[in-house]
């Protein structure tokens, strides 16, 4: 089973920035993406940004540019940095894992963004 802990949520200005991280634990894939998916009100959990232990990265198109994901392999750790936020990026953002060969995600609790003036 794989434990995943998420931190770095809150409350922002528009403009403002935060940094998720994500910590995985137990047992984890040896070959692995990591990412995000977030939850607007109202809304199905949508994907963010991922990336495999290589460090290849994706993104959804709206944050391109703003958002920039990362990872410390020996730390089984992910990062989202979130930069020019906007009210339309509020909502749960979950953490996975999964391994790379198929579609199988371990979730985390998830953890709150909100972005208002």
């Amino acid at each position: 089973q794989v434990r995943l802990v998420e931190s770095g949520g809150g409350s922002v200005q528009p403009g403002g920035s935060l940094k998720l991280s994500c910590a995985a634990s137990g047992n984890i894939p040896r070959s692995n993406a990591m990412g995000w998916y977030r939850q607007a009100p109202g809304k199905q959990r949508a994907f963010v940004a991922g990336i495999s232990d290589g460090r290849m990265s994706t993104y959804e198109d709206s944050v391109k540019g703003r958002f920039t994901i990362s990872r410390d392999n020996a730390l089984n750790t992910a990062y989202l940095q979130m930069n020019s936020l906007q009210p339309e990026d509020t909502g749960v953002y979950y953490c996975y894992v999964r391994p790379v060969a198929w579609d199988n995600k371990s979730w985390g609790q998830g953890t709150q963004v909100t972005v208002s003036s």
